[in-house]
C-alpha cells in the first residue's frame, strides 16, 4: 500500500500552550471547524473524531481543534512544547500516511457562519464581516470563531471563540480591539462584543 506524502509544519499561536500543525491537505471542508475539549467530546456520537481521541492518550493533550488544514492542540501547564513538539508531530505524521480517519463518516458541524434567510438584516451583516474580515484572521492564529447570538435592544453580540482562541490570554484583547471595533464600525446598530464561554 502506497504511503500518501504528508508534510507538516507548526506554528506559534497567541496562546502559549497551544501549536497549530498544518498539513499539505485538508482535513475539514472549508468554513467548518471542530472543537474537542476532552475525550469525552472526542467520542461524542454525531461528532467524532477519532484523531482528536487518539491525541487525547497523550497525558498532556487538553483540547483539540480541527479545520481546513490545520489541527491546533492545547497542552497542560506543565509540559513545554519543546519536550513534547517532536513526538507529537511524528504521531501526526503516521497516523495520517497510514490513511487514518480525521472524523467518523456521520461527523457533520454546524460550527460554521451561514447567513440564513431569517435573520435580522444586522444579524446578515455581522455574520458577513465575521466571515469575510474576522474569520481569515482568527484561523491563521489556529482559532475559529462563530456568530452566536445578537440582542437588538443591548447592541451585543455574542461569539463563540474555539482551538487556540480558547483560554488564550490574547483572546480578550482580540475580542476588544480588533473585533469589536471592526463591527462597531461596519455594523452600526452593533455596542459591544462577548465571547461565550471563554
Amino acid at each position: 500500500m502506497l504511503k500518501r506524502p504528508v508534510y507538516i509544519y507548526t506554528e506559534l499561536s497567541p496562546n502559549p500552550n497551544s501549536m497549530k500543525f498544518v498539513l499539505n491537505f485538508m482535513l475539514a471542508p472549508d468554513g467548518l471547524s471542530f472543537d474537542y475539549p476532552n475525550l469525552e467530546a472526542a467520542l461524542e456520537e454525531g461528532k467524532a473524531s477519532p484523531l482528536a481521541g487518539d491525541l487525547f492518550q497523550f497525558p498532556y493533550v487538553q483540547r483539540v481543534f480541527i479545520a481546513s488544514n490545520f489541527i491546533t492542540i492545547t497542552k497542560d501547564e506543565e509540559t513545554l512544547w519543546e519536550e513534547v513538539l517532536k513526538d507529537t508531530k511524528q504521531f501526526l505524521k503516521i497516523y495520517f500516511e497510514e490513511n487514518q480517519p480525521v472524523f467518523e463518516q456521520r461527523t457533520i458541524d454546524k460550527n460554521t457562519i451561514i447567513v440564513d434567510a431569517n435573520d435580522s438584516e444586522t444579524v446578515q451583516k455581522i455574520k458577513t464581516v465575521l466571515d469575510q474580515y474576522v474569520r481569515p484572521a482568527v484561523e491563521s492564529d489556529g482559532g475559529a470563531i462563530s456568530f452566536h447570538s445578537f440582542d437588538e435592544e443591548s447592541g451585543a453580540v455574542k461569539v463563540l471563540l474555539q482551538g487556540s482562541c480558547s483560554g488564550c490570554p490574547s483572546s480578550t484583547l482580540t475580542l476588544k480591539a480588533g473585533i469589536e471595533n471592526l463591527l462597531t464600525r461596519m455594523v452600526p446598530n452593533v455596542k459591544e462584543v462577548v465571547a461565550e464561554g471563554v
